[in-house]
């Protein structure tokens, strides 16, 4: 049973979304569109983030045009592990989320591959935090679309709630009328 998608109790994942990997990745432009559409609410809602790098030394830096929408509070997190949640990082940057700004015991994870480091890290999320965790599907990608495919169907067979990244934002956003709302809305027009 997964619990309802609030933005007081969510933060989110950005998994290495980053320069030389994204033009392996058979979806790209998808999860970049959507990636900026889940950033942007983030921002609009106050939802607070983790954004992994792995080996940016090698894989290059978080794409331009997500870096200057990440909310200006979250932790950028350089990493080798392919769990984010293995980072000897991760857990001062899980700690200061859940305290910071209230318990958060629901995490959305949107980035690349989904077959290793997004898989990796919602399984370790449900079994070493026990958090209910969203995988917006259609903001992950892999480079090649069965190793994404296979990936969601093991994230839901672990018990990850995996929807598309629209379902994220209305379900953060509840109800329609908002300021946020109005706000947000052009990003699915």
């Amino acid at each position: 049973m997964h619990k309802a998608i609030n933005a007081s109790s969510t933060f989110l994942m950005m998994i290495d979304i980053q320069e030389r990997l994204m033009p392996a990745i058979y979806n790209k432009d998808e999860v970049v569109s959507n990636a900026v559409k889940i950033l942007t609410a983030a921002h609009e809602l106050s939802v607070p983030s983790i954004v992994s790098e792995q080996y940016p030394k090698g894989i290059g830096p978080t794409l331009p045009e997500l870096k200057s929408l990440i909310p200006q509070d979250s932790t950028i997190m350089e990493k080798v592990e392919f769990s984010c949640c293995e980072s000897p990082k991760f857990g001062d940057a899980f700690l200061n989320l859940s305290f910071g700004s209230g318990t958060k015991d629901t995490a959305v994870l949107f980035g690349v591959e989904t077959h290793i480091c997004v898989l990796g890290t919602a399984i370790d999320l449900i079994e070493k935090y026990n958090l209910n965790v969203v995988i917006a599907a259609d903001a992950c990608g892999s480079r090649t679309e069965q190793n994404h495919k296979l990936a969601l169907e093991a994230a839901r067979s672990a018990g990850c709630f995996v929807v598309p990244t629209e379902t994220v934002i209305y379900h953060m956003l509840r109800k329609a009328g908002t300021p946020e709302f109005k706000a947000l809305l052009p990003l699915f027009k």
